[in-house]
């Protein structure tokens, strides 16, 4: 961040297509300061939810676009500020959580499931020393959409977050794999957004009281992240139903890889027992 105060503007080595600048356009605040509010406004939102909860008595630096994992700090704040011991993480960005993942490799606490484009994120990546066997990821063939996605909630996510009993669910809730963003190609839908927040909604009433936090990860079309966003919201509330039929384009799909998502999920239950 020095630097970018004597420079304006600067790329940070090493961490992927990651720029700071301490110029201030159009009245925003500087990369580190926008930063710190985003990682602020994270703990914030778990301080609301246990608030709530307690009412009713029930690593090394940026990469890819992102200056802190504000996901890994909430994580470590349920657990220290809050008490909670089991955190279970979600990831649904198109790209696999490596930050995520480095920060709780070797924590038996905090489970780490992503499900991503096959590029990195392997599945013999399950974690090491103490957290052996909570990383689990599952990278899913290029062009898998919505059944390749519904078929890896319930055989593998759901059933492993059962089988850990967490005491909070925190959700990376990335939008890039949408059919019409331009940085990968999944073929997820507005419609496949809300089937899993909804699901994810019962799953942490089942298993955790109903805590559960969102935050907004990756996505790269604006409209389609505009969209996408409002029907994460639709199935987090009750009997809000998809308006995927009024804003979803069929004609842009293609057939899914079914048989590579089958083998896939096939490998990731043997490996983690489910």
């Amino acid at each position: 961040m020095g630097k970018a105060t004597a420079d304006g503007l600067i790329f940070i080595k090493g961490s992927g297509p990651t720029y700071a600048t301490s110029m201030i356009f159009n009245n925003a605040l500087k990369t580190y300061e926008e930063s710190m509010l985003a990682a602020g406004e994270s703990l914030a939102l778990v301080d609301s939810l246990m608030s709530v909860a307690d009412h009713h008595a029930v690593p090394a630096g940026p990469m890819g676009f992102c200056v802190f994992s504000n996901v890994a700090i909430a994580a470590r704040h349920t657990q220290r500020a809050h008490g909670l011991k089991r955190v279970f993480i979600i990831d649904f960005d198109v790209h696999h959580g490596n930050g995520t993942q480095d920060a709780f490799y070797d924590d038996p606490d905090v489970f780490f499931c992503s499900i991503h484009q096959a590029r990195t994120g392997k599945m013999r990546q399950v974690g090491t020393r103490d957290g052996k066997g909570t990383t689990l990821n599952l990278p899913l063939p290029g062009g898998s959409g919505h059944a390749a996605m519904l078929t890896a909630l319930e055989e593998v996510m759901v059933p492993c977050c059962l089988k850990f009993k967490p005491d909070i669910l925190l959700v990376s809730a990335g939008y890039d794999a949408h059919v019409l963003d331009p940085l990968a190609s999944l073929q997820f839908t507005t419609a496949t957004y809300h089937h899993l927040a909804s699901t994810i909604k019962q799953l942490a009433r089942e298993v955790c009281n109903g805590s559960c936090v969102f935050f907004l990860e990756g996505g790269y079309n604006l409209d389609a992240l505009s969209l996408s966003v409002a029907d994460i919201f639709r199935g987090l509330l009750d009997d809000e139903e998809s308006r995927a039929k009024l804003t979803d384009d069929p004609a842009v799909l293609y057939e899914e890889p079914l048989v590579g998502v089958r083998r896939a999920i096939t490998e990731i239950k043997a490996i983690h027992s489910l």
